[in-house]
């Protein structure tokens, strides 16, 4: 009798286990002005993502499924990227799809999550599919992530994309790690594979990682140092990358800190990056961008394209439901910048209201022949309200 009890309730669990779904919906209208390289517009962008995460024995299975439908009153065509969500280039299993398509619409769906993971003992574990890795130590700028890193003025930060690799951890001690990461990438020009280790240890009250292997075929090996001096949180990491014979230097030094302005919360955050693969001056922002579908920039590498980037953040609490923010991303290679921000307010425990903004400062000048007078100047001015709810 009491096998069969026990019996019955583990399967009502599993059951229980088997619809628990949870989801994310967001809807995000925007209205751009002119500038030299678009006209003025509005959009909306609405998505929707469902994840499921059930416990199947010892399996755990994690899969995410999300739909996108884009609007604008031009031409679909003409509005450059329409996906405004995370997307890892080169998976090997193609898992995304156009369910309709117009001249002012596109309806697309994917499987952004679609893994699972066996226990190996008490200390170790591996999952494969698709799923999120995620090897940065700085909060804006992160060119030691060999995976996939955020734009850097993404306000909307839920969900990282996820890649198709098999990755094994293990946890040697309680503040040490051990990661192993193997991922096949199909490319237009031909198979890569990025195979890389990294081990991380607390070192003096410093969190230290080490990194090595080979990404999109070429060697390469960072190193991340993460602690404090004094009351500022200071993260650094730094990457040495092999490209057509080159090595390539890429690095952020960052710090941050949290202070108490009138009760609440002030926090700020600084970062510097140098960008190897970057552009030296202004003259080469169009060869940046041109490299070819085996370069940085088209694999999805880049977060800017200057060689020498700045980036200032401040967000602060006006009161438990209300916050503000406000980013800064400057060239210091051409002296452009963009800058964006916007209000949040907490409408329910469970949903978000938000107006921002962002405005490219600089040189507007695009020639088809010498390119851009600067990074971020041709940006065209943008206003978003965006309502977003977890369910």
């Amino acid at each position: 009798m009491v096998a069969l009890t026990s019996l019955a309730l583990g399967a009502s669990e599993v059951q229980g286990q088997l619809l628990d779904l949870s989801g994310y919906y967001l809807n995000l209208a925007s209205a751009s002005g002119n500038s030299s390289v678009s006209e003025a517009g509005q959009s909306d962008f609405q998505r929707v993502r469902i994840m499921w995460a059930p416990a199947l024995g010892p399996l755990a299975l994690d899969v995410a499924y999300e739909h996108t439908l884009f609007w604008s009153g031009r031409d679909v065509a003409g509005t450059g990227s329409v996906q405004l969500v995370p997307e890892a280039g080169g998976n090997w299993a193609d898992l995304d799809w156009t369910a309709d398509k117009g001249d002012h619409f596109l309806w697309r769906h994917r499987i952004d999550r679609l893994g699972l993971t066996l226990p190996l003992g008490e200390a170790a574990e591996l999952t494969v599919g698709r799923q999120v890795v995620s090897w940065a130590s700085t909060f804006i700028l992160t060119p030691a992530d060999p995976f996939t890193p955020f734009d850097p003025a993404d306000p909307f930060r839920e969900y990282r994309a996820g890649i198709d690799a098999v990755r094994l951890r293990a946890y040697p001690g309680p503040f040490s790690e051990i990661d192993i990461v193997v991922r096949p990438i199909s490319a237009i020009d031909g198979d890569r594979i990025t195979a890389l280790a990294r081990g991380k240890t607390t070192w003096r009250s410093w969190d230290l990682g080490v990194w090595g292997g080979v990404v999109f075929d070429e060697p390469a090996g960072a190193l991340s140092l993460v602690g404090a001096i004094g009351s500022w949180a200071v993260r650094s990491e730094v990457a040495l990358r092999s490209e057509a014979d080159e090595a390539i230097l890429r690095g952020t030094l960052g710090v941050d800190r949290r202070f108490s302005v009138g009760g609440r919360d002030l926090f700020v955050i600084a970062e510097y990056q140098h960008d190897g693969f970057g552009a030296e001056s202004s003259s080469d922002l169009l060869a940046v961008l041109s490299t070819g579908p085996s370069g940085p920039f088209q694999r999805g590498e880049l977060q800017a394209l200057s060689q020498d980037v700045f980036a200032l953040q401040t967000s602060y609490q006006i009161h438990p439901l209300w916050g503000v923010d406000l980013l800064t991303i400057s060239s210091l290679v051409d002296g452009s910048a963009l800058l964006s921000g916007g209000v949040s307010w907490s409408v329910g425990p469970n949903s978000g209201l938000r107006g921002g903004f962002f405005i490219g400062l600089g040189d507007e000048t695009v020639d088809p022949v010498a390119g851009f007078g600067s990074e971020f100047g041709a940006r065209p001015s943008v206003g978003y309200v965006s309502l977003a709810h977890f369910f």
